[in-house]
């Protein structure tokens, strides 16, 4: 399933229960800054994105997860979440505000997942909340509002 040609969102055959998410163009940061992206939704008003390959070019020099990793991880999940979980125009809407805790370091080789939930959707807005997780390591907690596009506007292809 693709949205407007700008992501491609199918199952993943190499992760039954999970979807691929990624851009349709290749180029872009999403691709080159972060890497294969899995999601799937988890209960009512919740997804679940994973991070599949954490490597080292993801790595501070502390040799952990980069916070601006995490940090762009959390905003692209929030994206894929408002897909995922309300059938929303993730490529027209924009991100207005990210709150983010740093609580832990993420480590490098394991897999690192935003857990994101919808607290509330209006006419123009999503708002949400979510952690960032590696097992049952806690490394970030966050809050941000989601803007969906204008009625009647259209994503570009």
């Amino acid at each position: 399933m693709a949205q407007g040609g700008t992501f491609i969102h199918e199952p993943d055959p190499e992760f039954p229960g999970w979807h691929s998410w990624r851009l349709n163009e290749g180029t872009r940061f999403n691709t080159h800054g972060l890497g294969r992206m899995i999601i799937r939704r988890e209960g009512e008003k919740g997804a679940r994105l994973r991070l599949v390959d954490v490597e080292s070019r993801h790595s501070n020099v502390n040799d952990n997860v980069h916070g601006g990793v995490t940090l762009a991880l959390i905003d692209v999940a929030m994206f894929a979440s408002i897909f995922t979980v309300l059938g929303a125009d993730a490529a027209g809407s924009v991100t207005l505000d990210l709150h983010n805790q740093f609580i832990g370091a993420g480590r490098i080789g394991q897999p690192l997942d935003v857990i994101s939930e919808v607290m509330k959707e209006t006419r123009r807005l999503v708002f949400m909340r979510g952690t960032v997780e590696q097992g049952e390591h806690l490394v970030a907690s966050f809050v941000g509002t989601l803007r969906k596009p204008s009625i009647g506007k259209v994503s570009p292809p």
